[in-house]
Parts: C-alpha cells; sequence; structure tokens
C-alpha cells in the first residue's frame, strides 16, 4: 500500500524544503521530490503549504488525558498513546513515577500489554524516573519510596517489558557500578535529582551517562566556584540535555540561554506531562501524591513542581518563538537525537529508506493535523 503527501514543506534535521512531496511505499518512505515526479497514489494527502517533520519522540512522560502509566493496564497505556498522537508524537517512553517495586511491576505490566498490539503511538521501551534518587532533591517525586540503585530490580522489571532509560542520581551509593550495568545492557542512564558535583558527573560520564534528566530542575546549579551539573550540561561536549520547554520549568531567558550555547545535537525536547495534560485546572494523584493544576502549572501542596501540562508541539513552538533558531535545526531536539540515543534505528528523519513515522504541522501554530505511524494515518483532524 502506498501513500502520496503532496505539496508539503518537508523540515528534518538540516533540512527545510518547500512545496515538496513524500511517497510512502508500505511503511517506509521512497522517494522526495516534487509531486509532477512521483508515483500516484491511492491514498493521497494534500498538505497545501503545511510542514512535514519527522513523528516526535517524547522519552519522558508520566501521563496525558487523564491517564498515568502507573494505571498499569494496557488499555491505560493504549489511551495514552492515542493521546500522545494528537501531539504529533509517534514514540514515547512511558516514565514511571518513584514507586515500590509491586507497583512499578504492576506498570510494567500494563505496558507490555500494551506492546503486544501498539497499535497507537510506538511504545519502543520504559523510561524508569527513580527511585534511585537523592532524598535531599526529590521534587515531586515520593520520598517514601527512594532508594539505592539495585541493577537486579531493573533486571526484574525489564524481564516484562524493555527498560530503555534509567534515571539516578550518580552521587548515591553504588551508582556508578550501576550506571556500568546499564551500559553493559544497553540501556541509557541519564543524571537525575541530584547534588553530585562536577566531578561526580565525569565519573558518571567514564562509566557510560548519557543525558541530564530535565536540565535545570533538581540538580545542582551553577556557581562561579563549581560549575554543577547545570554546569556541566553547558560545557560538555558529548552529553544529552532534556528540556522541558514550557517556559515555567525553565525561563524564557534560561531557554534562550540553552539555545544559544547548547548545540541542537545535544538537545531533548521533552514534555515531562502527567495525567492532567490536556485536561481542565483541578488535582490529581501522582506517585502517591496530591498534586494542585492551577493555570495549567502543576505542583504539589509543597508548592514543588510536579511535572507539567506541556503537549510536546506547543513545547517545539515555544523554544522555536523563544529561541529563534531555525526550524530545521531544533527539530533534530524532536526526534532525531532521541531516535540516535535510544539506538531507534531509521527513525528521526525524512530520507528514503527510513519509516514513514510523521507529522503534518499548522505553519504557524506548529498544531499538528494528521500523524502518521508506520505509513499509517492514527490521527488526524482530516474528516476524509
Amino acid at each position: 500500500m502506498s501513500l502520496l503527501i503532496r505539496d508539503a514543506r518537508i523540515v528534518s534535521p538540516d533540512l527545510d524544503l518547500p512545496l515538496s512531496s513524500i511517497w510512502i511505499q508500505g511503511d517506509r518512505i521512497a522517494r522526495i521530490g516534487p509531486a509532477s515526479e512521483l508515483p500516484r497514489a491511492p491514498r493521497e494527502i494534500n498538505a497545501a503549504g503545511r510542514l512535514v517533520v519527522p513523528g516526535f519522540i517524547d522519552i519522558h512522560t508520566h501521563g496525558a488525558s487523564g491517564i498515568s502509566v502507573m494505571d498499569g493496564t494496557g488499555n491505560a497505556i493504549r489511551a495514552l498513546a492515542g493521546a500522545k498522537l494528537q501531539e504529533g508524537v509517534t514514540q514515547f517512553l512511558p516514565t514511571t513515577w518513584t514507586e515500590t517495586p509491586d507497583a512499578l511491576e504492576h506498570a510494567f505490566r500494563g505496558i507490555a500489554d500494551y506492546r503486544e498490539r501498539m497499535d497507537q503511538a510506538r511504545v519502543p521501551g520504559v523510561h524508569v524516573e527513580g527511585p534511585y534518587l537523592n532524598p535531599d532533591c526529590v521534587g515531586a517525586q515520593n520520598p517514601r519510596h527512594v532508594r539505592l540503585p539495585d541493577i537486579t530490580e531493573i533486571d526484574r522489571l525489564r524481564s516484562i517489558a524493555p527498560v530503555r532509560l534509567v534515571s539516578v542520581a550518580a552521587e548515591l551509593e553504588g551508582a556508578i557500578d550501576f550506571i556500568r550495568g546499564l551500559r553493559t545492557r544497553e540501556i541509557v542512564s541519564s543524571l537525575a535529582h541530584t547534588a553530585a558535583s562536577y566531578e561526580q558527573f565525569v565519573a558518571a560520564k567514564q562509566a557510560g551517562l548519557t543525558h541530564l534528566t530535565h536540565f535545570g530542575n533538581q540538580m545542582t546549579p551553577l556557581h562561579h566556584r563549581a560549575i554543577g551539573i547545570v554546569g556541566a550540561g553547558l560545557l560538555d561536549d558529548d552529553i544529552l540535555t532534556e528540556v522541558i520547554s514550557d517556559g515555567v520549568h525553565l525561563c524564557p531567558d534560561m531557554l534562550r540561554l540553552i539555545g544559544k550555547l547548547i548545540p541542537g545535537h545535544r538537545l531533548l525536547l521533552i514534555t515531562d506531562s502527567i495525567s492532567a495534560s490536556g485536561r481542565p485546572d483541578g488535582e490529581c494523584i501522582e506517585g502517591g501524591q496530591r498534586v494542585i493544576v492551577r493555570d495549567g502549572i502543576c505542583r504539589l501542596e509543597s508548592g514543588n513542581l510536579a511535572g507539567s501540562t506541556l503537549r510536546f508541539h506547543r513545547g517545539l513552538a515555544i523554544f522555536h518563538e523563544v529561541t529563534g533558531l531555525p526550524l530545521a535545526q531544533i527539530i533534530a531536539a524532536t526526534s532525531w537525537n532521541q531516535a540516535r540515543s535510544l539506538g531507534l534505528e531509521g527513525f528521526g528523519k525524512i530520507t528514503p529508506g527510513y519509516f514513514a513515522d510523521l507529522a503534518i504541522l499548522e505553519s504557524g501554530t506548529l498544531a499538528p493535523v494528521t500523524t502518521i505511524v508506520g505509513g499509517e494515518i492514527r490521527w488526524s483532524t482530516d474528516p476524509s
């Protein structure tokens, strides 16, 4: 089966083509060029100058549309996967909270159940955020369930569903060996909820650390005599940095600084969304704790930020507007960097031979109008 997307502005890492078309054969991109030079197809989409970008990959999301990853059923994860399609997300890592071993296994079983059908957005695996965090830097994570790094627990979880990413505080006892163990299992490790020094960051990186979780939040701040983990993210040439581009977790001036100092190949736009995303203000329970949502901002009763209500395309639009960077430069941070970091081959670019995981966006707002997974239209505002 083939699909033709006509007359689009194609934006892919370091590529910005006006009024080009994409011919999809099966689940792959077959050819790119003027519509007049491409074969006809049984189904055609007239993009009418809208943007076509690689489908977004959200590697850090706890939930959306009233659904939490911790709900632990295949139907809940399927509904979440459907909600993410409406953000232009074609792949995501369901992200767990700091919880008991039983609660984590329950969540993993629901994820594994959805992966057997995977008929909405793709779920290549899980992001385990915590429970291996510094108890003094928990933020909105539940301090009752924080514990030391345990590779045997990760092995139990990955026997249920693939673990792709683990967030951990590098200064904890046993953390460096834990990071080495993750690397031997081809699991990405990310520094999170941490009071680590720059020197401890270097040791963790030598052991295999490659990411920083929600950059700037719950990590050692920059100081002129000790640059901490924020300084490491600005200075290091290799580390990938998650960015919550909502203007709340990072103020607009910080987003501008990030855009100026951190090259696009090291950025990872994320949502860190919770079940309140896409819902009216109110209250919800996340990780066993009460979260109050006012004006779209999520906080615990203590005042700590508790994830976000950010939708992925809005994060892209905000980052683009605030930094003024070209979309062809920013777009690597929405899918390509995630794909290469997680070893997802054939994803994250619009090029022949790659999977046809695509999002069609309105030119001005960058709001999604159609989301395509493996050449199949899985969500669209177009009733036809």
